[in-house]
């Protein structure tokens, strides 16, 4: 299959570019790297440096390069910029997510995968939280995720497009090539990391009064190697005739339990060996206090299970990672 990633050259897109290769798969990786790194991008995979929002380039793109899917991992996602710029993100996550479908459309490509987000349910009446569950967004990350979803729907409905939508929880981790580096870096692992050997702020905990055993927020998390195992089911599911995606599919992909921030806390301390730097800090806007997912459809419909569930396996690997690469991709 030719696979197009968009956003390729990030965290959780390189991954599963290495993922796809390895099953056989030929991969060309889009990204405007603005946030993505060309030395995450594995040798020998073509990137083309553009925004997926370029209608009539991407467009050219897709016809040129045989494109049969399109796992689209690009998108802002910084929860409390997209709070106080939600034009941007209006303009990048919906309207450049609609310049895809149009390119993707118009080149005939009639498959995708979108790396969704459990940011689209708020905050969630049950949980472990179904698919079913009602999607109420508290902010416009997960808001503008909801409306990318209903137009893959929607262009399912009316040009025949399959897809699945992959809404995933708090990811982790490292490979031996592939780790977490973003600026700024807003996520609760690496930051606890950076911390750890000096290269961060002492890190702030948002929130001790939330309705949780510890007061802490609880979330699910998974490691970025499983989920790009589940991309990989995922764009295999939309081939024609695959009775999967005759209908959009939605998946939540997690370990089915949750950690606090504290336990994360803790399982970082033990990982490096030491006490991490930290304070407490008021709650953030935005941030529901409970978030597990169940992933039972994941299972059944896709055959995908999380292979490595624990704090101490995504926190140990990723730790690995910054240590070989102390000034992240520089080195």
């Amino acid at each position: 299959m030719r696979i197009l990633v968009t956003g390729g050259a990030g965290y959780v897109g390189a991954v599963s570019v290495d993922a796809l290769v390895a099953a056989g798969h030929e991969v060309v990786v889009l990204d405007d790297l603005s946030t993505g790194h060309r030395a995450a991008v594995p040798e020998g995979v073509r990137l083309e440096t553009m925004s997926y929002g370029d209608q009539g380039a991407l467009g050219e793109l897709l016809k040129a390069a045989g494109i049969e899917a399109i796992l689209h991992c690009a998108a802002r996602s910084l929860v409390g910029e997209s709070i106080r710029e939600p034009s941007r993100y209006y303009r990048a996550n919906v309207v450049g997510g609609v310049a895809l479908l149009e390119a993707a459309r118009a080149a005939g490509v009639g498959r995708i995968v979108f790396s969704s987000t459990a940011a689209v349910y708020g905050v969630p009446d049950t949980t472990p939280i179904e698919e079913s569950a009602a999607l109420r967004p508290i902010n416009t990350y997960g808001e503008t995720k909801r409306t990318f979803e209903a137009a893959m729907a929607a262009y399912g409905t009316a040009y025949g497009l399959r897809s699945v939508s992959l809404r995933y929880f708090n990811v982790a981790g490292a490979t031996d090539r592939v780790g977490e580096v973003h600026e700024p870096e807003t996520h609760l692992i690496p930051n606890l990391l950076l911390a750890a050997d000096g290269r961060g702020e002492p890190v702030t905990l948002f929130g001790a009064d939330y309705p949780t055993p510890d007061g802490t927020c609880v979330r699910d998390y998974i490691h970025v190697v499983d989920l790009a195992d589940a991309h990989l089911r995922a764009l295999e599911a939309t081939a024609a005739g695959d009775e999967r995606t005759a209908q959009p599919l939605v998946c939540n992909l997690g370990s089915g339990g949750g950690f606090s921030v504290l336990e994360a806390l803790a399982a970082a301390e033990s990982v490096v060996g030491r006490p991490i730097p930290h304070m407490p800090g008021p709650r953030r806007a935005g941030d529901p206090p409970v978030l597990v997912a169940s992933a039972a459809r994941a299972e059944s419909v896709l055959g995908w299970r999380p292979q490595r569930s624990t704090l101490e396996e995504m926190i140990g690997s990723a730790w690995e990672w910054r240590r070989r690469h102390s000034d992240g991709y520089s080195t």
